[in-house]
């Protein structure tokens, strides 16, 4: 790998919670390794408070994100990874990326969707936490210097892939 951090961005619909988690723990947890960035296509313009909160209690960085359009990194940073956290932005046609990053899939299930009581909001917050730090951390300990683009692609696949069952 080279000295430079790899760009790597983290899309989801509403980019609220679930990417803006995605780009937290990876730039904390990357130790200087990556530049995390979070986007989505159709954005709420808000982080959801419940992300915040999650950050916060966890002891990440919660402050300084927001809520945008993947359509604001169209001129860069050029990306070396992206990953779609959520169903919804799987199935979406999404730009095409100057660079031809490596792209994952790593569904994760929403919960700003969740109704019900704070615990139960807190909970899917710290639910969806662990599954993205899980997957971030199997991904830290990949080889990534050493992978050509599909090998990499295939592992970063497997990761969202195993997770998931």
């Amino acid at each position: 790998m080279s000295d430079q951090p790899l760009n790597v961005l983290f899309l989801c619909t509403g980019n609220s919670a679930r990417s803006i988690l995605g780009e937290a723990i990876l730039n904390h947890d990357g130790e200087g390794r990556f530049n995390a960035y979070s986007a989505g296509s159709n954005p709420t313009g808000v982080v959801n408070p419940w992300a915040i909160h999650t950050l916060k209690t966890l002891g990440y960085r919660a402050q300084g994100y927001s809520s945008k359009s993947w359509n604001e990194f169209a001129n860069g940073p050029q990306f070396d990874l992206i990953f779609t956290v959520c169903d919804s932005a799987a199935a979406e046609t999404c730009p095409v990326w100057p660079g031809r990053p490596t792209s994952a899939h790593w569904g994760i299930p929403d919960p700003a969707a969740v109704e019900g009581s704070d615990a139960e909001k807190a909970a899917a917050f710290l639910d969806a936490f662990r599954m993205l730090k899980r997957r971030i951390d199997l991904m830290l300990a990949l080889p990534i210097e050493s992978l050509d683009q599909i090998a990499l692609r295939r592992k970063l696949q497997a990761i969202g892939d195993e997770a998931d069952k």
